[in-house]
C-alpha cells in the first residue's frame, strides 16, 4: 500500500510533515474519531485530504464558507484529485446527476456547507455513498464559546445517524478547553484523540504599539523590513488609500477586499505570492488559501476584532521559522471607535424583537401564518423604510438563522456593478449641461476609487444619501449613463432571499431563543474585553498572554515581544530590590512596593508578575505581595 509521505510528495510536493500532521492521518487512517487543534499555518487540510486518498470512497468535507470550499475544490482539481461541491440553488435532477457522478465516478472530495446538510434529499442521497470519513473543518463554529459560531454546525451530527461507522475529524485553530470539550460533546467523540499543538511561536514577535502617526511608522517599518508583508485594515475605501500612499513612497504594494472581482483578486493574490507587489493592504477577506512561507511582517493598522482573530492574523508571518514580526499600531482613538462599532454592530433582545416584527410587516405576513416559500429581500430598502441601523439587522439576520429562526442566504451585503468605460473627460463632458447629473456623477466619482479600471460594487442606497436624491433617481442615471455608452450598469435583483420557518408569533418565537441569543451578545462583548485588555496589558509577555487565553499552562516569557523588550531594559538590580524589599515586610502592596522603589513602576509590576511566576514570591488574600520561603 502506497504510504502517506509518497501521497504528500506526489501530490504536494513535500518530502516531510509538519508537526503532528502524521500522527493525526495515522488516527484517521486507524478509523479513530479524531480532534486536531492546528494554529493558522499548521497545515490542517493536509490532514484530511492525504488519508483521503488513501481510503476507499467519497471524504465529506463540512464547510463554512463558499469561497472557502472553492477554493479547496480547485486546488484539488488542480493536482487531479476529483473533488466536487454541491453549487448554490441546484435544482433537484441536477444533484441526482452530481451524486450519480461522486458514486460512480471515483470522487475523493464532497464539499458540503451544513446548511446544505440539513436537506432530508440530500441526506437521503449521502447515505448511498461510501463515505470514507467526515471532515469538519472550523470546527469551532460549533461552540457558543468560539468566536464563530453558526447553529448549523450544532445539526452536523446527524450524519452520526446517517453514517453510523464512519470516523470525523474535526479541525480547527482557534479553540479553548470548553471549545474542544463543546466539539467533542456536540459529535458524540467520547472515544475520540485530540491531537493540540501549542499556540506559542518561538520566532514571531508580537509588538502593539501606542502611535498616534500610523503612516509615518509604516513607512519607518518597511524602510528596515524587505520580506513580503501583510497589512490587515477594516476598510475596503483605507485599503486602496494606504496602498496607493506606500506606492507613492516608492513601496511596491497592491490592495485586496471583498469588493473586487475575482479576476482582480486572482491577480493581486497571484502578484503577492511571486513578490511582484511584496507588500498587500487587505481588510480581513485576505486569509483563505495563504501558505507563503517568508511573510516577514503582518501589521494591524485597525484594532482585530477578537484575539482568535488576532492570532490567525498575525500567524500569516514567519511560517519560515524564521524570527518574523506581528505589529499593532493602534491608540486610545482607535480603542474607543472599537467599542463603539460594537454597540453599533450588537442588538437588544428588544431591537431584535422589533427588526423581527417589521419583517413580518414588510412582507404583509399575518399572526399565526407560515409561507413555505422564500421571500426576495432588499436588505437596504428594509433598513431605510423602518428606520433600522443597517449594521444591527446584518447581526439580527445572522442570530436569527443561527437560531433557526429564519434561513438567510448569506450574500444578503450583493451590490449592483458599475464600470465607466470611457474616460472621465468625457464623462464630465457629458454630464456638463445637466447640473443634476453633473452633481450625481461627482459624487459616484468621490466614492467609488477605481470604477474606470474595473467592475465596482455600488449601493444605490448610498449614493442616494450622499446626492440628497431618491434610490429611484439613481437608478434611472446609471441607466440613462449606460444607454449613452458611458458605463455598464448591471443592477442586483435581490439582495438576499429570506425564509420564514416558523408562524409568525413576533415577541413568543424570541423570547423561547432569548437566552441563547442574549448569551451570544454577551460572548461578542466578552471577547471584545478580553481583546481590550490584551491591547493594554503591558505588564506581561505577549506570549503568554495568548497561551493563557487558550488555556495552555506554558510560562515562559518569549523575550521579543514588546513587554519582554521593554523588562530587559529595566535596571538590573530591580529585581534584587523588591527580593530585598520583601524580606524586610510581612506582606505588601504593589502601591507601597511602587512608593519605596525609586524606578519606573511598570518595570516594577513586570518583575512582580515574573517573580510571582517564579514562585519566588506570592501573594496573600489582600492582594498582598510576601516573600516565598517554602
Amino acid at each position: 500500500m502506497i504510504s502517506p509521505r509518497e501521497i504528500l510528495k506526489e501530490y504536494w510536493g513535500h518530502s516531510a510533515f509538519r508537526p503532528l500532521q502524521e500522527e493525526i492521518i495515522g488516527a484517521v487512517l486507524a478509523q479513530k474519531n479524531t480532534v486536531a487543534l492546528l494554529p493558522t499555518g499548521g497545515g490542517k487540510s493536509i490532514c484530511f485530504q492525504v488519508p483521503a486518498l488513501l481510503l476507499k470512497g467519497v471524504c465529506i468535507v463540512i464547510s463554512p464558507l463558499t469561497a472557502l470550499m472553492e477554493e479547496q475544490v480547485t486546488r484539488l482539481q488542480e493536482k487531479g484529485i476529483k473533488a466536487m461541491r454541491i453549487p448554490a440553488k441546484s435544482s433537484q435532477d441536477e444533484m441526482i446527476a452530481l451524486f450519480d457522478n461522486i458514486k460512480f465516478g471515483n470522487f475523493k472530495f464532497l464539499y458540503i456547507s451544513p446548511e446544505r446538510l440539513q436537506s432530508r434529499f440530500i441526506q437521503q442521497k449521502i447515505k448511498e455513498l461510501t463515505v470514507s470519513f467526515v471532515a469538519i473543518d472550523e470546527a469551532h463554529c460549533i461552540s457558543e464559546w468560539g468566536h464563530d459560531f453558526r447553529s448549523s454546525y450544532r445539526k452536523i451530527n446527524i450524519l452520526r445517524e446517517l453514517l453510523p461507522n464512519v470516523n470525523f475529524i474535526a479541525l480547527t485553530a482557534t479553540a479553548n478547553q470548553k471549545v474542544i470539550e463543546d466539539i467533542f460533546s456536540n459529535l458524540e467523540l467520547a472515544d475520540g484523540v485530540l491531537f493540540k499543538q501549542s499556540f506559542k511561536r518561538e520566532k514571531l514577535a508580537y509588538q502593539i504599539f501606542t502611535i498616534e502617526d500610523k503612516l509615518n511608522r509604516l513607512l519607518q517599518i518597511f524602510k528596515k523590513t524587505k520580506t513580503p508583508a501583510i497589512v490587515y485594515i477594516n476598510s475596503r475605501k483605507k485599503a486602496e488609500e494606504i496602498s496607493n500612499f506606500l506606492n507613492a513612497n516608492n513601496l511596491s504594494s497592491s490592495f485586496y477586499h471583498a469588493g473586487l472581482s475575482t479576476e482582480i483578486k486572482k491577480s493581486t493574490f497571484e502578484n503577492w505570492m511571486t513578490e511582484k507587489t511584496p507588500i498587500i493592504v487587505a481588510t480581513n477577506a485576505f486569509g483563505m488559501g495563504i501558505d507563503k512561507a517568508n511573510v516577514g511582517v503582518v501589521i494591524h493598522l485597525n484594532i482585530p476584532s477578537s484575539i482568535e482573530n488576532y492570532v490567525q492574523e498575525a500567524g500569516r508571518a514567519g511560517r519560515n521559522g524564521k524570527k518574523s514580526f506581528s505589529v499593532v499600531l493602534q491608540n486610545d482613538t482607535d480603542i474607543r471607535l472599537f467599542k463603539e462599532q460594537l454597540e453599533r454592530n450588537l442588538p437588544t433582545i428588544k431591537e431584535i424583537k422589533e427588526i423581527y416584527k417589521k419583517m413580518f410587516q414588510h412582507f404583509q405576513i399575518g399572526n399565526g401564518e407560515l409561507l413555505e416559500t422564500p421571500f426576495e429581500f432588499n436588505f437596504l430598502e428594509f433598513c431605510e423604510k423602518y428606520g433600522f441601523s443597517s449594521s444591527k439587522v446584518t447581526t439580527c439576520l445572522k442570530l436569527l438563522s443561527n437560531q433557526g429562526i429564519v434561513t438567510v442566504q448569506t450574500d444578503f451585503n450583493k451590490k449592483s456593478l458599475v464600470h465607466f468605460t470611457t474616460t472621465s473627460k468625457k464623462v464630465i463632458n457629458f454630464t456638463k449641461n445637466n447640473d443634476k447629473l453633473h452633481q450625481f456623477i461627482s459624487v459616484v466619482l468621490r466614492n467609488y476609487g477605481g470604477i474606470f479600471e474595473q467592475e465596482t460594487k455600488i449601493d444605490e442606497y448610498y449614493l442616494a444619501k450622499k446626492a440628497g436624491i431618491t434610490n429611484q433617481q439613481v437608478r434611472k442615471y446609471l441607466t440613462k449613463l449606460e444607454d449613452a455608452e458611458v458605463l455598464i450598469y448591471k443592477q442586483a435583483e435581490s439582495n438576499t432571499e429570506v425564509l420564514f420557518l416558523h408562524p409568525r408569533e413576533d415577541e413568543k418565537t424570541i423570547n423561547r431563543n432569548a437566552k441563547e441569543i442574549q448569551h451570544y451578545i454577551d460572548q461578542k462583548r466578552k471577547k471584545a474585553a478580553d481583546l481590550i485588555d490584551f491591547i493594554k496589558n503591558n505588564t506581561l509577555c505577549r506570549s503568554k498572554q495568548i497561551l493563557t487565553y487558550f488555556d495552555e499552562k506554558e510560562t515562559t516569557a518569549c523575550g521579543i515581544c514588546d513587554v519582554c523588550l521593554s523588562n530587559k531594559k529595566a535596571p538590573p538590580s530591580l529585581r534584587n530590590n523588591i527580593l530585598e524589599l520583601l524580606s524586610k515586610t510581612t506582606a505588601i502592596s504593589s502601591l507601597e512596593i511602587c512608593h519605596l522603589i525609586d524606578t519606573n513602576e511598570k518595570h516594577i509590576l513586570i518583575h512582580l508578575q515574573t517573580l510571582l511566576s517564579e514562585g519566588k514570591i506570592a501573594l496573600n488574600h489582600q492582594n498582598k505581595f510576601y516573600l516565598n520561603n517554602k
